[in-house]
């Protein structure tokens, strides 16, 4: 097998992980109706059932990303990816509000650990030239899960119960663990020094802290707290707002999710295209500006419609302008990053985290307040518009980057896994 065709399967076998990882996640949003009648809990706790997986994704994101760096992306994506299997299965066997909200805090922790293992793996395997669509792909793995998942777990909730569909789940994951230990590595076979030995320099706060790093931390920041919401309430809202049956609400509401999917693969490619091309920083910049822009004009305009249809065309369109932006986001934790990649998109997807966890208190919060979901859409443009002039700022900041010119040779010939 040519060490191109090798290093793509590794892309491929993180690509179903992502949409793993997604489709546990969003496992509850369909079953929230029926659980939250049978365990008897409000919208109000519901929001907290909601959240405070976010709240514990947040927490363990920084030490999981460390640990990707330290243990390898091999071992560690084995161990978390068997902790959260079970998780997820365990939590069909909950009887009340209180130990689902402590498994679905300690599911949180062991998700953390997915996308700094994944951005660690893509780091030691993909070449910067083919960085942004690797990452992209991942992206759009994440998305077609949580697209899939909501109309695919909606009719198996429907069919067989919520309770069943989390143990079904639970099994796919472990798995995938299994296969991943069997047959992955966390280099490329004869890998020569000094790729072989990309170890953290323990630099990674000094990064974490600094201008640009913040400014990409604040747009992922923005980035969730609009799209958590399709992962979140927006399968409920539907039903209740639009009044549609469970199976119709599940497939308008993955179609927001498809364009995200879509986005992701545009994203990485022409996050790549434009690196080729010379264009540096801006290569990253580019396209989440014009992500963000389509952003702000669609939650706007979503506040305002009064049909399902309007409402789910104008957030799809939200959705895929905040997907343009996920794959320069990733890809640039990997340029700040470098041997550290694992601890830095650690933080980014830390205070992204948090983005979402506030999305999924404000939104049943500011229904109940106003009486409507306007004052929630206006927010999230504000924040998406503080998003783009962030992007702005980053593709000004080529210094800081400081990316080795691209290679002259095409990607398929390329044989340095790392470096490019």
């Amino acid at each position: 097998m040519t060490p191109h065709r090798r290093r793509w399967y590794v892309v491929a076998a993180l690509v179903l992980l992502a949409l793993i990882t997604i489709v546990d996640r969003v496992c509850i949003s369909a079953g929230k109706l029926q659980m939250a009648g049978e365990l008897q809990i409000s919208n109000i706790e519901f929001g907290w059932v909601f959240g405070v997986f976010t709240l514990g994704y947040a927490v363990a994101m920084i030490p999981v990303g460390w640990c990707a760096d330290r243990w390898g992306p091999r071992r560690f994506l084995t161990l978390i990816v068997c902790i959260w299997s079970v998780l997820t299965a365990a939590t069909g066997l909950v009887g009340s509000f209180a130990p689902l909200v402590v498994l679905r805090f300690i599911f949180g922790m062991a998700e953390a650990g997915a996308y700094p293992g994944a951005t660690r793996a893509i780091y030691n395997w993909i070449p910067i030239s083919e960085r942004g669509l690797a990452l992209g792909l991942f992206n759009f793995g994440a998305r077609m899960g949580a697209a899939a998942g909501l109309t695919m777990v909606s009719f198996i909730v429907i069919h067989t119960g919520w309770r069943n569909s989390f143990i079904l789940l639970g099994g796919v994951g472990l798995i995938w663990a299994a296969l991943w230990f069997l047959f992955s590595r966390d280099l490329p076979p004869g890998a020569a020094p000094p790729l072989a030995e990309i170890k953290p320099t323990g630099d990674w706060p000094k990064i974490a802290l600094s201008a640009p790093a913040l400014l990409l931390f604040y747009q992922y920041f923005a980035i969730n707290f609009t799209f958590f919401l399709g992962y979140s309430w927006l399968l409920p809202h539907l039903e209740q707002e639009f009044h549609l049956d469970p199976g119709q609400a599940g497939v308008y509401a993955s179609i927001p999710l498809y364009c995200g999917a879509l986005a992701a693969w545009c994203g990485g490619n022409i996050v790549d295209r434009l690196y080729r091309r010379g264009y540096g920083a801006m290569s990253r910049a580019i396209p989440a500006i014009a992500g963000f822009t389509l952003a702000v004009m669609s939650v706007l305009a979503a506040a305002y419609v009064t049909t399902a249809e309007a409402f789910v065309a104008l957030f799809a369109a939200a959705v895929f302008g905040l997907d343009l932006a996920v794959s320069p986001s990733w890809t640039t934790c990997s340029d700040l990053g470098g041997p550290n990649t694992g601890a830095v998109s650690a933080c980014m997807n830390m205070v992204g985290s948090v983005g979402a966890f506030l999305s999924t208190i404000a939104f049943p919060f500011v229904i109940k307040l106003t009486g409507r979901t306007r004052s929630y859409f206006i927010l999230a443009t504000i924040l998406n518009v503080l998003g783009a002039l962030s992007w702005i700022k980053l593709g000004r900041a080529s210094h800081f980057f400081a990316l080795p010119s691209p290679p002259p040779e095409s990607p398929q010939t390329q044989t340095h896994p790392v470096n490019g």
